[in-house]
């Protein structure tokens, strides 16, 4: 091979490496410039999601909030806007109601239910009364009448005549549930009238002396807020506010005592109300014996077979567990037995067995669920009429 041949050769193969290079360099450059370009572009559309605001859903209320997380602007003022909304909807059927009787003049609350003007109040509030008054919301001043009373549930209806600011709707407290939000409207000290305090229900079917099946609130109940309404948020009166639990009544050594106000359920004071309106007086249907509410405590205390439910238990005041001659008496029942039902209703944390009594009327004849020496039987009981003054 000559000289010029050879050249020529090695020429050639350095002109194909040169292509090869300069194709994998420029290959090299496009793939980083686009892979470049890419990235820009992807960091371009993450940094435009990042700054896109949150828009909050059209029903706030329902939205949820993690841990850690700050609630929607929207939930708040929803919120806000339902209790403006429900007291707008109740205060002006809300009123103070003054007692003048023969030991001096006192007040509490009271709220309008009817459009015949009966007000629903309670019992302690015109106990006593020689002369009774309400006060509307705007200042205005009535004259009032005594419909009728009932001592046991401390609920009492009076009357105005006249043209009203309002009347309020009554609700069904057994769709309460622990947590929701409450609002009381009343007059504290007779003098802030139409006062209104939140709170939630703390709990249901609370026992407080004689008193059972109350409605437990930490909405600020104080002196002469008695017979004013507790309220939804659907502007509904689902409670009466009767009575709250102080340092005083507890022991001289408890730690200060805050948010323990009670309530009368409406499930109990629509049908006491209905029948004060209708007769003036109310006929308790009578089973007959003493008792004891079971929760978790009692059942461990006294190893009970089960958790909620009456256990038929002579009373620490020499009450008989079951009375002679009584409802009771005549079915069976006897010292020990667990009712558990009426009516296939169960007793339970938040239904107690004076409730479901108050659902009949005198002579109604019911079945008990009772539990006797570990076995349930169906028990048939006619109700008496109890004694007004038992």
């Amino acid at each position: 091979m000559d000289r010029s041949h050879r050249l020529g050769r090695i020429l050639l193969i350095l002109a194909v490496f040169m292509i090869v290079f300069i194709g994998i360099a420029g290959g090299a450059v496009a793939g980083g410039t686009a892979a470049y370009f890419m990235v820009q572009r992807n960091l371009t559309a993450r940094s435009a999601v990042v700054a896109q605001p949150v828009i909050a859903p059209a029903n706030a209320l329902s939205a949820t909030t993690q841990p850690g997380q700050t609630a929607p602007v929207g939930a708040a003022a929803s919120q806000s806007d339902m209790m403006v909304a429900a007291v707008q909807k109740v205060a002006p059927a809300v009123v103070t109601v003054l007692n003048t009787g023969s030991q001096g003049s006192g007040s509490g609350s009271g709220v309008i239910i009817s459009d015949k003007g009966y007000i629903l109040t309670n019992n302690h509030v015109v106990e006593g009364a020689s002369q009774l008054a309400v006060v509307f919301n705007d200042g205005g001043r009535r004259d009032a009448t005594l419909v009728g009373t009932d001592p046991l549930n401390d609920v009492a209806v009076i009357q105005v005549s006249g043209k009203l600011p309002a009347v309020a709707a009554v609700g069904d407290a057994a769709a309460l549930q622990p947590g929701e939000q409450v609002l009381a409207i009343g007059s504290p000290l007779g003098n802030f009238r139409n006062t209104v305090t939140a709170g939630v229900i703390s709990a249901l079917n609370r026992s407080v002396g004689p008193m059972e099946g109350l409605i437990q609130t930490d909405a600020a109940i104080n002196s002469g807020n008695s017979g004013g309404p507790l309220i939804n948020l659907s502007g509904e009166v689902v409670g009466l506010n009767t009575l709250v639990v102080r340092n005083d009544q507890l022991s001289a050594s408890a730690a200060p005592v805050e948010g323990l106000g009670f309530s009368v359920p409406s499930t109990i004071f629509r049908g006491v109300a209905e029948q004060l309106i209708a007769s003036g007086k109310v006929a308790y249907p009578f089973l007959g014996v003493s008792y004891l509410p079971i929760d978790g405590n009692l059942a461990t205390e006294l190893s009970l077979p089960v958790q909620s439910g009456a256990l038929i238990q002579s009373s620490r005041h020499g009450m008989a567990a079951v009375q002679p001659g009584t409802a009771a008496a005549k079915a069976g029942l006897r010292e020990g037995d667990i009712i558990t039902a009426i009516d296939d209703k169960q007793l339970d944390g938040s239904t107690s067995l004076r409730q479901l009594l108050l659902l009949h009327k005198p002579g109604d004849t019911i079945t008990l669920s009772v539990l006797r020496d570990g076995k349930t039987s169906s028990v048939q009981v006619t109700l008496g009429e109890r004694d007004p003054n038992q």
